[in-house]
């Protein structure tokens, strides 16, 4: 986000978001959201709603805000209770914002529609806890005296009119605000609630007679929806603690004097002072002191790391022991600590494919089983002989009960959130719902070669001589030719060449893509490169035998010799490979542009299944097209790169994956997956993750349902009673919460 950086707007109190991002290179279905995101210049505005505590009625507020007039995408994220839109023009925002206040007036008359200021991140966490304890407190004594007149009148022998006036009393200290919500949201034309449903069908229990079960049903549905509330909010607050990483303060230096600021306040190039013990604010480079720091927050990884004069460090680690200088290199808003947060935050909001089936499955589901219940109720009387109509009212009230899909609306969000909060605390930063759900689904995995499978750290190993040359003069005249290059092969040579470059004597330098280098040094024509080059030149040469990255080196046109150049294979990569074949991933790519010696010989030591090598960049793009093409319908691949050199290919994989992105901006940007550590093992953990996810999703949703249709044809059947509807309405959703954070837990071996 370095070269394509997120202005921040305020709008009459609003954040307007301009994001002028890279945009993706595909049309494939995981990479939908993020590619609109991405090409649109359409401005953004986002708040909070606060007291947001329906997960269905979230979802029926995001279905509404999506049809006003002007708005071009509208996400209602509940698991951080933020509500977004995108508008084609500003001209449009006061209309949409009033009229999205109305729909949220009129669906939850509870909730505060409040703006995120300039400290977006640390106030959305605010917003996280939910209930006060007076809250809670006042709930609490109001159910028990509920409680006290329900039990006194079910203990002691009272005469009829005394026992309905005490379970009347009940129901209207346990209820009572239920029954007024449903009135006043039919007034605004808003029915099919669940403050409807349970009001209808508790009053319907009263009026047939079944005094006890009207006034438990409401006591317990109450006591219930406390109990989900304080789970819900519960798995907020956890998700929250993971990412608990961002700075409160910052000690800047300002000349003698240290000053606690805020994070936002500090500048680039300032100084400032971290104690032992305390966050490191902002990203920059040790400028003085000596220190351990603890990097888990970002990393994932237990062991601290050794810091010292000259060292990066970024926003997030913990400073351990000693008191270091920092001379900042970005400012809060572009700091790693600040887009991680942003990342995860939001990445709940490109949801799903099973999150938004159960949304729209939601829609339908509440209309069909009160219709059912409408015709339970008067159907069987009317043309079944000896049937009462109390009797299938009873069954048509337990209908009702169980109509509220509030089960599957609240904990499939939560789960998703939790296994990206769960996978950020493992440092992978998954950008969004889709891309978790989308990694169940991988059936090829290629990678990049160097920086990626190996650690992209060359040194010289060998130099062969030829035409009267000697080893020396080979290696200084490719060192000659490799000066002006940034390539790792060319700094590897520079580094064994160990002496300054006198560039007076060159001429004439042209970086040839994908061949090499041609200048002239002292009048003599040098080129550096590989096969290609000599090939391409009309030099004639002796292909070498050697493993490794071979440089051919030649003088005016006359083969001189070359330099072998070995990478280091990554410690786990050949483990990572092994259990991404485990996880069922049926084949492995490996893509470089390296020679085809070098690759074959990396990819018989890792076990990979195929190996593409002397490949351009816009080869590597073709080659995968051609992967792609071959796949199985409905199944993902996968592409691992670097996230700068590789961002055409990351972009056009369904799933692209960043290695080694820690405070790489460009890997940031580019890939829908960033392992925050250059360990390719990590890529197994993610997929573990995103499965443990999906399991347990799916565990809520087929519990959710089955016991709601259980209960729904035991109740049809005159079997079950309105307890067991309460079970299946707001028992089944805590349960199911309470199972949802059961992701946060997850640790991948």
């Amino acid at each position: 986000m370095a070269e394509n950086s997120k202005r921040v707007l305020t709008v009459e109190g609003a954040k307007v978001n301009r994001n002028n991002k890279k945009g993706t290179f595909s049309s494939k279905d995981t990479k939908s959201d993020y590619s609109n995101n991405h090409f649109s210049s359409k401005e953004n505005y986002e708040f909070i709603l606060e007291n947001l505590d329906c997960a269905n009625c979230a979802a029926k507020i995001e279905n509404k805000i999506q049809n006003i007039e002007g708005v071009n995408e509208a996400v209602v994220n509940f698991a951080t209770k933020k509500l977004s839109f995108t508008l084609d023009s500003h001209e449009e925002y006061e209309r949409v914002l009033r009229e999205s206040k109305d729909i949220i007036s009129k669906l939850e008359p509870d909730v505060v529609v409040k703006s995120i200021e300039k400290d977006g991140p640390k106030e959305a966490h605010s917003h996280i806890d939910g209930h006060g304890n007076e809250d809670l407190k006042h709930q609490f004594i109001q159910f028990a005296a509920a409680f006290v007149l329900f039990g006194t009148a079910i203990i002691f022998n009272f005469s009829e009119r005394i026992e309905m006036l005490l379970f009347f009393l009940s129901y209207l200290l346990a209820g009572g605000e239920v029954v007024l919500k449903a009135f006043r949201n039919i007034l605004r034309g808003q029915v099919f609630d669940e403050n409807f449903l349970m009001s209808v069908a508790t009053i319907g229990a009263f009026a047939i007679g079944e005094y006890p079960e009207g006034a438990a049903v409401m006591l317990f549905y109450q006591i219930g929806e406390l109990f989900q509330d304080v789970a819900v909010n519960r798995s907020r607050r956890s998700i929250a603690d993971l990412m608990d990483i961002r700075p409160d303060y910052a000690n800047l230096l300002d000349g003698d004097e240290e000053k606690r600021v805020s994070p936002e306040e500090v500048a680039v190039g300032d100084i400032i002072i971290v104690k032992p013990g305390e966050k490191v604010p902002l990203d920059g480079t040790v400028t003085e002191g000596f220190s351990m720091v603890d990097t888990s927050a970002l990393t994932g990884e237990s062991v601290p790391r050794e810091i010292e004069a000259g060292s990066q460090v970024l926003g997030g680690f913990i400073n351990k022991n000693g008191l270091i200088r920092i001379k900042v290199s970005k400012a809060f808003g572009e700091s790693t600590v600040s887009k991680i947060l942003d990342l995860v935050q939001n990445a709940s909001s490109r949801k799903a494919p099973t999150e938004n089936f159960i949304t729209k499955f939601a829609r339908y589901y509440t209309p069909a089983v009160v219709i059912t219940a409408l015709l339970l109720a008067v159907v069987p009387p009317l043309i079944l002989p000896g049937a009462e109509f109390s009797q299938w009212i009873y069954r048509a009230l337990i209908f009702l009960v169980i109509s509220c899909p509030c089960a599957l609306v609240v904990s499939i969000p939560l789960g998703f959130f939790g296994g990206i909060g769960g996978a950020s605390k493992n440092g992978i930063l998954v950008k969004g719902s889709n891309y978790l759900e989308a990694l169940n689904s991988i059936e090829t995995v290629v990678f990049d070669k160097t920086g990626t499978l190996t650690k992209g750290v060359f040194n010289v190993t060998e130099i062969h001589n030829e035409n009267n040359l000697t080893s020396e003069e080979v290696l200084q005249y490719a060192a000659f030719s490799e000066v002006y290059s940034n390539h790792p092969i060319a700094s590897s040579i520079l580094k064994a060449y160990g002496r300054e470059v006198d560039k007076a004597r060159l001429k004439d330098y042209e970086e040839i893509s994908g061949h090499g280098t041609r200048v002239l040094v002292d009048g003599k024509e040098i080129f550096a490169g590989n096969s290609k080059l000599m090939n391409r030149g009309n030099i004639s040469f002796v292909p070498a035998e050697a493993a490794g990255t071979i440089v051919y080196l030649a003088v005016d046109k006359k083969y001189s010799g070359y330099i072998v150049i070995s990478d280091e294979i990554k410690e786990d990569a050949e483990q990572a490979i092994k259990e991404l074949k485990k996880l069922g991933i049926n084949k492995t790519v490996m893509l470089t542009g390296d020679s085809s010696k070098v690759g074959t010989k990396i990819g018989e030591k890792l076990g990979l299944d195929e190996v593409y090598s002397e490949l351009l960049p816009q080869h590597k793009v073709e080659k995968l097209e051609f992967i792609d093409s071959r796949k199985t319908p409905n199944k993902k691949v996968v592409f691992v790169g670097d996230g700068i050199n590789d961002a055409p290919v990351l972009a056009r994989a369904d799933i692209g994956i960043a290695m080694g992105g820690l405070g790489s901006d460009a890997a940031i940007e580019a890939a829908d997956v960033v392992i925050m550590t250059d360990e390719p093992s990590k890529i197994a953990s993610a997929v573990m993750i995103a499965k443990n996810t999906r399991k347990i999703v799916w565990q809520n949703i087929i519990f959710a349902l089955g016991v709601k249709f259980l209960v729904l044809l035991l109740g049809a059947l005159g079997i079950a009673t309105m307890w067991a509807a309460v079970f299946a309405d707001v028992g089944v959703a805590l349960i199911a919460i309470l199972n949802s954070m059961r992701v946060l837990r997850y640790k991948p071996i």
